[in-house]
């Protein structure tokens, strides 16, 4: 295969993928969005097969083995992509996104580690070292201690230093993710609380720096001690840069992680001169970059200061201290289902305890009943509910909620003051009115104006504070109605009510 024939596939991927990212930033378009990327992703992998096959011919290797080893690498990760897309369920979706994002940042690391060994089967060009004293081997290296040694081109030295260390962290810090996503573990890193220590910034900023100071080294002198001394210490920045970040800001580490996978696998297809990484990569990289600031706009959060694990520390602190009782006005399920009974609008805002009881069907159910009796439904979400962003646009999506009730933030908040009945499913931090008062830790966040509705609804397990660790005014609120139990259960008993 000619390498403008190689070019002019990339490119057609390249367009799949500028699609794709476009039909997925709406609903009613998605699945094209998927289609478009699969079709890409199919061109790109078999453009590549192609392109080993024209390098092994030209350095006279044997085809045949190393396309085993491709085809096996695709069934293997192809099998078991689709295995875990049919199992996993869909409160699960942020901690497989996790995962997904620490494979890619491992592969950047291998791929990273493999190019630095043998940068001439990479593509490469790479002269071998002469001033070593060894055996010569066929190609014309020098063999010394077992290992064939090249002199990679300096720029080639600087990709492959960016690409593996931004790997690295990537990977370390998607597993901390995904241990603090999925709240199952014991492990004290892996919880939801932030991990905070004295010096912890400062400790960040040497690491940081050494990390820099061993890529540049490797850089200038080649040394692969100072290759690997510097993705030993991104591993650990991975680590130190996710624990001190609290459970409330997991939707903007998720978009993060996303766009640090795209920079690592932009960096290595710089060093393999490969341009459909190139192009995918900073996609990702972009597109993530610009999630990550949505997402922060939407929490009044500075970048840094997420990254910094500051939102976090508050959230403990406040969490930490003893809570004054106080009086609510609770209700049962047909409580409830008489309040929407007699209502003529209802405002559905969605949580993280809808995702965790398995209630969006029921929730459905329940809409559907409403608008029977000729009340209208509408849904509000938040940009950062749940545990990754678009996480209850996509629980919605499941139960086949029509996308003409699904209403963002800034289309909804509007009609609050008119709805006769917000009804609060699982949500907390979203929704609470001190993000409108001074001194609060979350002041100046935008949130849903649910307490602005006539009567407010609110399911939950427990009177438990959200992941902001903070109070919530709007439940103590005379208009406010709490039903405490399973989001599920309870939505399922409003529904059998309301008939």
């Amino acid at each position: 295969m000619s390498m403008n024939l190689v070019t002019l596939l990339y490119l057609v991927a390249s367009v799949c993928f500028i699609q794709a990212l476009k039909g997925l930033s709406h609903p009613t378009t998605s699945i094209r969005g998927n289609i478009f990327g699969m079709t890409g992703m199919a061109i790109a992998v078999l453009t590549t097969v192609a392109l080993i096959h024209g390098q092994a011919r030209s350095l006279n290797l044997d085809f045949t083995t190393g396309i085993a080893w491709v085809l096996a690498a695709v069934v293997v990760g192809g099998g078991l992509g689709a295995f875990m897309a049919n199992k996993v369920e869909m409160t699960k979706m942020p901690e497989l996104v996790a995962f997904m994002h620490s494979m890619i940042g491992l592969a950047a690391v291998f791929i990273g580690v493999a190019a630095v060994a043998e940068p001439w089967a990479f593509g490469i060009t790479a002269a071998p070292v002469a001033a070593l004293v060894g055996a010569q081997t066929p190609d014309g290296a020098v063999l010394l201690d077992g290992f064939v040694r090249y002199a990679i081109p300096a720029g080639n030295r600087l990709e492959l230093f960016l690409g593996a260390a931004i790997g690295a962290i990537t990977f370390s810090g998607s597993v901390i993710a995904f241990g603090k996503l999925s709240g199952k573990y014991k492990f004290r890193l892996f919880q939801g609380a932030p991990v905070q220590f004295s010096g912890q910034h400062m400790l960040n900023l040497v690491l940081g720096l050494l990390t820099v100071a061993l890529g540049l080294v490797f850089v200038f002198t080649e040394s692969w001690p100072a290759f690997f001394a510097m993705l030993a210490l991104a591993f650990v920045m991975g680590v130190l840069i996710i624990i001190p970040i609290g459970g409330a800001d997991m939707p903007v580490v998720v978009s993060m992680l996303n766009s640090y996978s795209g920079w690592a696998a932009a960096g290595i297809g710089f060093s393999l001169n490969n341009a459909m990484l190139i192009v995918a990569g900073s996609l990702v990289g972009s597109s993530g970059a610009i999630l990550s600031y949505i997402m922060c706009k939407a929490m009044n959060r500075s970048f840094f200061n997420v990254i910094l694990g500051g939102f976090g520390g508050e959230a403990a602190t406040t969490g930490g201290a003893a809570k004054e009782q106080r009086p609510v006005k609770t209700g049962s399920a047909d409580d409830a289902a008489f309040v929407l009974g007699n209502a003529e609008t209802v405002v559905i805002v969605p949580g993280y305890g809808l995702a965790v009881a398995r209630a969006q069907h029921a929730v459905k159910e329940l809409a559907a009943k409403l608008t029977e009796k000729g009340i209208t439904v509408k849904y509000a979400i938040h940009p950062v509910a749940g545990r990754m962003p678009g996480h209850m646009n996509v629980l919605l999506a499941e139960a086949e909620v029509p996308y003409d009730q699904v209403f963002e933030m800034e289309d909804i908040n509007g009609e609050f003051g008119q709805a006769d009945v917000a009804i609060i499913l699982g949500a907390n931090d979203v929704v609470n009115p001190a993000a409108h008062t001074k001194g609060s830790p979350i002041y100046g966040m935008p949130i849903l104006e649910a307490y602005k509705a006539k009567t407010v609804i609110v399911n939950k397990r427990s009177m438990a504070a959200g992941y902001a660790g903070l109070d919530n005014e709007l439940f103590y609120m005379d208009k406010t109605m709490m039903v405490f139990g399973d989001a599920k259960k309870v939505v399922e008993d409003m529904g059998k009510a309301i008939e």
